[in-house]
């Protein structure tokens, strides 16, 4: 068991588990992005930084067919910062905002050596998509393509540098295709520290195996940071799946079957 999941494992809630605490017909999920853990302030504008972790957030309440209404901002900011930058962050922090139709309406902020942010979405919901609901038989399947991210901070890590629109800089969520395709989904989440890991809570959760019909290779299977969705849907609904994915242009990739079995990560632990 990792550290994170020790930690976990000492909070009795039923609401954990999720991409996001289900309370009634509202969502609760909340991310962290920290300077040197999460992004390196020279690969990232602080329009960008702040832009990311509004949209890693956002794609929480995707994954679980919640549409995204209120934000709550926790900032460390360093002493350093100017007047500018100040505006940088707030401006991209906004910006995002404004395209997902959120109102951000409070939070804190207090000094520090790094910029960290923490943000909390609140989301409205009618039926939530979780991960402990794939049933034995169900296809799965993501959209997009995985391994650019893994690739791109690679490049970074290594003193290169990448465009403005790369994935690493800027997720591209498929709210358009998940709302449309959520009545056909019986569970899923967003791919945030890869495919096989990911995979494998869902597995857990739902006490479920899978058995894969697509070989993918390793860099597919553990770049983290994706932000693309990991979901299953009864073979009764693939055409129906098929042709949603068409309409909103989303690439799906089908790989495997739900089994009564297990399915266990093989990739490095992206946490503590």
């Amino acid at each position: 068991m990792s550290k994170e999941a020790y930690f976990i494992s000492g909070f009795s809630s039923s609401h954990i588990g999720d991409d996001g605490a289900v309370i009634r017909n509202k969502v609760y999920s909340k991310d962290l992005f920290c300077e040197d853990i999460h992004f390196k302030r020279q690969w990232m504008s602080l329009g960008q930084i702040a832009q990311k972790s509004m949209l890693v957030n956002i794609s929480d309440a995707i994954a679980m067919n919640a549409k995204p209404t209120l934000a709550l901002l926790g900032i460390v900011i360093p002493k350093t910062f100017s007047l500018t930058q100040l505006n940088e962050l707030s401006s991209g922090f906004e910006r995002v905002a404004k395209d997902y139709g959120i109102s951000i309406i409070g939070g804190d902020t207090t000094a520090g050596e790094k910029l960290m942010i923490s943000v909390t979405i609140i989301s409205d919901v009618k039926k939530a998509i979780e991960r402990k609901s794939a049933k034995i038989g169900d296809l799965v399947a993501y959209t997009g393509s995985l391994g650019s991210s893994q690739k791109e901070l690679t490049r970074l890590l290594r003193g290169g540098k990448v465009g403005s629109q790369s994935r690493f800089i800027k997720p591209i969520l498929k709210d358009k295709f998940f709302y449309k395709a959520s009545s056909f989904v019986n569970a899923g989440m967003d791919i945030s520290d890869g495919l096989s890991k990911d995979l494998s809570r869902l597995c857990q959760s739902s006490h479920v195996g899978v058995r894969f019909f697509k070989k993918l290779n390793k860099r597919l299977l553990c770049s983290g940071e994706e932000y693309e969705l990991l979901f299953t849907f009864s073979p009764r609904y693939q055409k129906t799946i098929q042709r949603i994915a068409h309409k909103t242009r989303t690439k799906i990739t089908l790989f495997g079957r739900i089994t009564r079995s297990t399915y266990r990560c093989f990739c490095k632990e992206h946490h503590f």
